[in-house]
């Protein structure tokens, strides 16, 4: 009798995954303006990139989140496809794409599998995009086609131990040497791609670090740098393992011990590094909003899919009402995070900052969204979906991490309460 019942659980999990693969479509609108794939390359790009994901991406995700291993051939494949450049200009070998495109792929990654989502984030955006639109010519020649190509993998730090949010307060230090360069001390907790195993750095990283004196403005005191795997005295301080989520993505503290940065690694004016990091905030925020659409669509799709097929009383779950306000309602939240979010995206340009508000709030909203309907539909799935087998516990898991990274809840509350008290006495909502 065990094995019986165990045999047509496999079976209903086996007709509920091909029924969430079967209607990935389904959220596709049906307007003369698509908000969702606004052209004809915006469509072919999620067609692409979601095919890759159902082939590819989803079939290793199980194993890889539960071994806590970053795929790096997996990383790989996707600089074939062009992806890891999204938004770099095509001389450095990358597409020159816009923000749609940016959420387009992080919600379509994202939908099977956020951990090695939050990896090709921390690469193409923290890393690449941030290359970009910050450096300079040299620089983005010698960076970025590898960066492009995937042959090397980049990260961006910036938190350290004692400072997250209270970024500006940062420690670590970058101080002018004899040796026409900076030395660099500190450490950097918290870096995405910072370690591809327990023992491998990742390639190259953009640093910021205090260049300044205390007296000097916070706004002034931040530099941007180059730093990059071999240099004497930087390190793998240790990488972060058994995390709630994201377990797919490698997680590290870096250490840097008197390690010698060349000046020509220096990104930017010596002291101008706020406004790249702000500027590059935006755009990682927008896409953390993304990922959360993506959490949110598949969690959907399961619940759907999983509703029909299960009987209770003789009759599919989903002809109850309690069922029915599950799925309803996070259908309509998802839907309203959805659009905010590529309305947002649509008007954005990357090269400028000035869209704090706005990206602020898109990942306010959605982030909170995702954890919720991922939560819903653990509740729709009952017991089932609080194990592995039905994907929503990892996606429930990894939706916590969105509403922390990249700027936490508490933060884009504050942001938001400050620029409208600034824009709106001048700007009509």
């Amino acid at each position: 009798m065990f094995l019986a019942r165990a045999s047509a659980n496999i079976g209903t999990r086996a007709r509920v995954l091909n029924q969430t693969r079967s209607s990935l479509r389904c959220f596709s609108t049906r307007y003369d303006h698509d908000l969702f794939n606004p052209s004809d390359e915006h469509r072919i790009l999620r067609s692409q990139v979601r095919d890759f994901a159902e082939n590819e991406v989803e079939p290793q995700a199980k194993e890889f989140n539960r071994n806590e291993k970053f795929n790096i051939d997996l990383y790989r494949k996707v600089g074939e496809l062009g992806l890891l450049g999204l938004t770099v200009d095509p001389e450095y070998g990358g597409a020159g794409a816009d923000a749609v495109s940016s959420c387009i792929v992080h919600e379509e990654l994202s939908a099977v599998d956020p951990a090695f989502c939050l990896s090709y984030l921390a690469h193409s955006l923290l890393f690449t995009n941030n290359l970009n639109f910050n450096g300079n010519q040299e620089q983005k020649e010698r960076f970025l086609p590898d960066a492009c190509s995937g042959k090397r993998i980049g990260g961006m730090c910036m938190s350290e131990p004692a400072y997250g949010t209270d970024v500006l307060g940062m420690q670590t230090t970058a101080v002018k040497n004899n040796k026409g360069g900076y030395t660099l001390n500190g450490q950097k907790m918290w870096i995405t791609n910072g370690c591809v195993d327990d023992d491998t750095l990742g390639d190259m990283f953009l640093v910021y670090a205090r260049t300044a004196t205390e007296d000097t403005p916070a706004s002034r005191s931040i530099s941007l740098f180059l730093v990059e795997k071999g240099m004497d005295g930087f390190s793998l301080g240790t990488r972060i393992k058994d995390k709630c989520g994201m377990r797919a993505s490698a997680t590290a503290e870096l250490v840097f011990e008197d390690v010698h940065v060349p000046a020509e690694n220096l990104v930017g004016e010596e002291g101008g590094a706020v406004l790249c990091m702000m500027r590059n905030l935006e755009i990682e925020r927008v896409a953390l909003g993304a990922m959360s659409c993506g959490i949110a669509r598949r969690s959907v799709e399961m619940m759907n899919a999983y509703a029909n097929e299960r009987k209770a009383f003789s009759q599919p779950l989903v002809n109850f009402g309690q069922i029915q306000r599950y799925i309803a309602n996070s259908y309509a939240e998802f839907m309203a995070g959805r659009t905010y979010l590529y309305n947002v995206a649509a008007n954005m340009e990357l090269e400028h900052a000035g869209n704090r508000l706005e990206t602020d709030a898109v990942k306010l909203f959605c982030t909170e969204m995702g954890k919720n309907v991922a939560d819903n539909a653990i509740q729709v799935l009952g017991g089932n979906g609080y194990i592995g087998d039905y994907v929503v516990e990892r996606l429930w898991r990894d939706s916590k991490l969105l509403e922390i990274g990249g700027g936490t809840l508490e933060s884009h509350q504050k942001n938001m309460v400050r620029d409208q008290i600034k824009i709106l006495p001048h700007h009509s909502i």
